[in-house]
């Protein structure tokens, strides 16, 4: 890897598709909406490629790909309402922790360094999953999507969440599963590797600008000197 490991003090992780495997959450509750507001399902493998990018962008496109145009602002709002309450119910029941996170979050704190979630999804979503996978404990911070007034693939929620670790960007790694992750990576100056099994919008993970790439979070390697 072109980064040194050993330098780093800090680790901002990401949820969806890096820790955990939400699709299955994503394609109940959505479900649940388009049933709600009398429209088709949209199929699987659209969901795929279409979360990432929270889950305003998830609902526009959604509606748009059931609806065949783009949504009006009302249908959307609707839609968001019934979105938010069949999220809710089921949020984790439909999901699994990937192999290896829990071990490789472990062992990112045994080497000393501070962790932090950041996600573009919604706070109120965000907080609740990680309780219910046991993951929770190992962050000092959890920022969702509606934290700050950018989302991924901005820099700012790196930057911030930076600011919160007390860390530089260059001491801190982003560990993600898609371009969304890396794009904001490299803009905030933080070193960056990728899940090669997250969700990366349809396109081959291995072809994005980072540091290096992990089949699991335990595979990881942070001996310090």
């Amino acid at each position: 890897m072109p980064f040194n490991p050993t330098s780093l003090q800090a680790a901002i992780v990401d949820l969806d598709g890096t820790m955990v495997d939400t699709l299955g959450d994503f394609v109940v509750a959505l479900t649940g909406m388009l049933d709600d507001i009398g429209l088709p399902h949209v199929e699987r493998a659209f969901i795929e490629r279409t979360i990432g990018k929270g889950s305003e962008h998830l609902i526009r496109h959604t509606l748009a790909q059931s609806a065949g145009e783009p949504p009006s602002q009302a249908m959307f709002e609707h839609a968001w309402q019934r979105y938010q309450h069949h999220y809710l119910g089921i949020n984790g029941q439909h999901a699994d922790v990937f192999p290896g996170v829990a071990e490789g979050l472990q062992q990112l704190r045994a080497a000393g360094l501070k962790l932090a979630c950041l996600t573009n999804k919604p706070l109120s979503f965000a907080k609740p999953l990680l309780a219910s996978k046991g993951l929770d404990g190992h962050f000092a911070f959890v920022f969702g999507g509606d934290s700050f007034e950018r989302k991924k693939p901005d820099p700012l929620p790196l930057v911030k969440t930076c600011e919160a670790l007390g860390t530089a960007p260059g001491h801190t790694l982003m560990i993600g599963d898609s371009a969304n992750d890396a794009q904001a990576a490299r803009a905030a100056g933080c070193p960056v590797l990728l899940m090669t099994y997250g969700y990366n919008h349809g396109e081959p993970v291995r072809e994005v600008d980072a540091d290096g790439f992990l089949d699991r979070l335990d595979q990881l390697s942070l001996q310090r000197r």
